[in-house]
């Protein structure tokens, strides 16, 4: 037990009582790092309000038109026209706002506008998620045998990593894309080959000085593998950077996809994306401009969630934040 000297004869000056009082009621406290990460993500209000509004978004457009094994509860297909009567006369309905069958309007050939917004939806976010994932490890993986094998090994991974990163992303994206022939998967699978390369030079600085630390050296000296001291002992310390790297690489997918849908190398008719509906609809923007809003903004909401959400596992991750309880 620590032993406080007195005060000074003159007095205590509150503020200064409050952080003392406050400092030694932390001091009191132990957290594992896991739980201040937790602690620290939980109280970032920004990302909280991102991750509801990420998940919000992301259940609503599988649940609404249905995927896979989950049903749908939205009554209409994105792939069928259809008239409704209006008057006695069938018509389409292409003038929303309106409280009916159609909340997001019709387009010229009667599909529904809900029903392809949320496909497009699906699909963005499909490839988002798995450009992200895919490109995580393989920068991971090439970004710690680089750092921990470093010599000609290292020199092969990064001259490999410069190539990639040298060429213009957008460039290698329009090919991949024009590759995939539209197809949702082999799309997400390509533009994982060109998502990898910032996080696997952020995994080799930080192997590069995780390399020379004790308890390396120490696992080193009782014969531990390689890959047992790469992926158990030093990939755990650098967690933190891959998670919010791997969020900005969802976030950068997002705007990718769309730019490739836009320009026609990305998701194809009959399928749809976000970026393919403002694509086909960008003639309509003069007179029927919500045909750009909904799926825009949807892009927009996703985009900015993410970003938000990195940015709170990032503060989370940073030893240097103090925001551990109160």
């Amino acid at each position: 037990m620590s032993i406080q000297s007195p005060p000074p004869a003159g007095g205590t000056d509150p503020e200064t009582v409050y952080s003392v009082e406050k400092q030694l009621d932390l001091e009191a406290k132990s957290y594992s790092q896991g739980q201040l990460v937790r602690r620290r993500f939980f109280r970032h209000r920004g990302a909280m309000v991102s991750l509801a509004v990420l998940i919000a978004v992301t259940i609503f457009a599988f649940t609404s038109i249905g995927y896979g094994f989950v049903p749908g509860w939205w009554n209409k297909n994105y792939w069928e026209g259809a008239l409704v009567e209006n008057m006695g006369r069938p018509t389409l309905q292409l003038w929303p706002p309106q409280v009916g069958e159609y909340p997001f309007g019709q387009d010229n050939a009667g599909k529904d506008y809900f029903a392809l917004t949320m496909r497009g939806t699906q699909r963005s976010l499909i490839v988002a998620f798995t450009v992200g994932l895919i490109s995580t490890v393989i920068g991971t993986a090439i970004g710690a045998i680089a750092g921990y094998y470093r010599g000609w090994v290292e020199s092969i991974l990064m001259r490999l990593t410069d190539l990639f990163i040298v060429i213009p992303g957008l460039v290698l994206a329009a090919v991949f894309g024009k590759m995939a022939d539209g197809g949702i998967w082999p799309l997400a699978f390509l533009l994982s080959v060109i998502g990898w390369t910032g996080l696997a030079r952020l995994v080799r600085g930080e192997v590069l000085s995780l390399r020379e630390r004790e308890f390396v050296t120490a696992a080193e000296a009782i014969g531990t593998n390689s890959g047992r001291i790469i992926f158990k002992h030093i990939l755990p310390n650098t967690i933190g950077t891959i998670i919010v790297s791997a969020t900005l690489a969802i976030a950068a997918t997002i705007l990718t996809e769309s730019a490739l849908s836009f320009l026609g190398w990305g998701v194809r008719a009959p399928d749809t994306s976000l970026g393919l509906l403002i694509s086909t609809y960008q003639n309509s923007f003069q007179n029927r401009p919500w045909l750009f809003w909904w799926p825009g903004m949807i892009i927009l909401t996703i985009a900015l969630s993410v970003n938000f959400l990195g940015d709170g596992l990032r503060d989370a991750f940073d030893p240097r934040q103090n925001r551990t309880a109160d």
